[in-house]
């Protein structure tokens, strides 16, 4: 069976390459990046059609990339052949399916291959709902942070419960019930906006999203800098949210705030990009759908996160050396200082 005659193509959209050399990581910072996260059967082979897709299948040929050693957020797309074709399974989410196809059709214009021929399908809705929905946990009220850096984050020694896809350790700090989730699998863009609406339904009564931001102004060295805020750019709309951290965080050494851009892929962040979106501060993919969620089902979010990149200026480290010995110490430092800032504002408003 051939994508063009299967059930598989579905809605199929094209993937065009970006133009490499206006993007703002530089040629070869991008490509590093690029061969990172592609999976190792686009690298080994030529196929006549590569179609990406949203379907959590781990049933499938697993990529060689995959830092299976890590507790957090190390699956990556697995793929199949289906005769001359390849289908690439992304976690289910409309922007990670389009980012998981700009990444694929960008390698394969910058190694010199034809990129024509990468395509990928939105999944439906109710799919993407499907998946997130195999969170269950008992939330009365608590406190939940979530995404990056967990297992230095949680108290050291605490036992982690695994579930479908995820992993949770409950504790007590500063009188507030507080449970620490993460996932093997990516949050891509909007799917973290899900994972609230989830958790939300569950019984939470505020998110904390821990992770990694690019700044947007010059002057600000990658993993020196914590970010924080509570308003962000999402679809050329500006949405607010009740900050859980209100002013504690911004009053912190180390620690900048500004306006928010969610970008859902970090493949249309290039020169023409940066220009419209000069003047804010920071970018990511999730922040904005997390905040207008939050917003909408009536709970508190907050993100404090380590500044990884600079998409205004080159600085030697980025998105392609983030295991560098350097960055993770720095890394490991802010770590340090995320957890205390978290402490503090449960010891100055526990409730």
């Amino acid at each position: 069976m051939s994508l063009a005659s299967g059930p598989l193509l579905g809605a199929a959209l094209p993937a065009a390459p970006i133009d490499a050399a206006r993007h703002t990581m530089g040629h070869d910072s991008l490509l590093r990046y690029l061969e990172i996260k592609v999976h190792h059967l686009l690298q080994e082979r030529e196929w006549d059609r590569i179609h990406v897709v949203g379907d959590y299948d781990r049933q499938a040929v697993v990529s060689r990339g995959e830092k299976a050693g890590k507790l957090f957020n190390w699956e990556r797309p697995t793929a199949q052949a289906v005769g001359h074709d390849l289908v690439v399974n992304a976690y289910p989410g409309a922007d990670y399916a389009h980012h998981y196809g700009l990444i694929i059709a960008t390698y394969l214009a910058m190694t010199g291959r034809p990129a024509h021929r990468v395509t990928y399908q939105v999944p439906d809705p109710v799919v993407c709902r499907a998946a997130v929905d195999r969170l269950r946990l008992d939330l009365g009220g608590d406190l939940v942070i979530v995404g990056w850096a967990l297992e230095h984050l949680a108290p050291a020694g605490g036992v982690w419960t695994h579930g479908s896809g995820y992993s949770w350790q409950r504790t007590t700090l500063h009188g507030r019930r507080v449970v620490y989730l993460g996932f093997r699998h990516s949050i891509w863009g909007e799917v973290a906006g899900r994972v609230v609406a989830r958790l939300a339904t569950l019984g939470a009564r505020d998110v904390v999203y821990v992770g990694k931001v690019g700044a947007l102004s010059p002057d600000v060295e990658p993993n020196t800098w914590l970010a924080t805020g509570h308003e962000s750019l999402l679809n050329g709309q500006l949405v607010t949210w009740s900050d859980f951290f209100g002013d504690f965080a911004t009053t912190r050494p180390g620690v900048r705030t500004g306006v928010h851009v969610t970008s859902p892929s970090i493949l249309l962040e290039d020169r023409d990009w940066l220009a419209k979106h000069a003047e804010h501060a920071f970018v990511d993919p999730e922040i904005g759908s997390m905040g207008a969620t939050a917003c909408r089902e009536g709970i508190g979010f907050g993100y404090l996160h380590v500044i990884s990149n600079n998409l205004a200026r080159h600085y030697p480290a980025d998105l392609s050396n983030e295991r560098h010995g350097d960055v993770i110490r720095r890394r490991a430092v802010l770590v340090d200082q995320i957890r205390h800032i978290i402490a503090g504002r449960l010891a100055a408003q526990p409730n």
